[in-house]
């Protein structure tokens, strides 16, 4: 109670203040009183409006930063957006590639094997089936590029840029004329 008698205080001396000064003003242009009058007839809380702004001493100040965190937007379901676009982006299923297309391609791993065993460089241009990681399906990517080995043991092509590619998920290649 000590700190809201001083602000009572402070406030009468601050309303007094304000009295002198529009005594002042009223010596230097008549008239002007019936105007602010007129004004401040129509403000009910005219008898506080001079108070100082009254502060605590038990609890500090809320920064500006947290002020304006309690009117920020939030989100009631937390994840519930990312969950409806992980469900609603599609995915293809892979494609089983018929016995005339796998023998195609085996052809043309064999021409690289040779390819790479005379010390060429390979291009190819390759489109693979990338299964997804959170859903059943996947991706057909095309990746062009140099091969760097055909890895028989794991049956998998490795690219120059260290990119790994099973042959089962080959759905074309095509190597780059010289």
């Amino acid at each position: 109670m000590p700190r809201l008698a001083a602000t009572r205080r402070e406030g009468k001396k601050t309303a007094q203040r304000g009295r002198r000064v529009r005594e002042k003003e009223e010596r230097q242009e008549p008239g002007r009183r019936e105007k602010m009058m007129i004004w401040k007839s129509s403000h009910k809380y005219d008898d506080i409006m001079d108070l100082p702004h009254p502060t605590s001493d038990t609890h500090p100040r809320m920064s500006l930063y947290d002020r304006a965190a309690q009117f920020s937007p939030f989100a009631a379901l937390t994840g519930h957006g990312e969950a409806v676009r992980e469900t609603a982006r599609l995915t293809e299923e892979e494609a089983e590639l018929d016995e005339d297309v796998k023998a195609r391609l085996d052809e043309t791993l064999r021409a690289v094997r040779e390819k790479l065993k005379s010390g060429m460089a390979v291009p190819v241009t390759m489109t693979y089936f990338e299964p997804d990681k959170k859903k059943d399906g996947g991706a057909y990517v095309s990746l062009d590029g140099n091969i760097k080995k055909v890895d028989e043991h794991e049956r998998a092509v490795v690219m120059e840029d260290g990119t790994v590619i099973p042959v089962e998920r080959i759905a074309s290649l095509c190597v780059a004329a010289d």
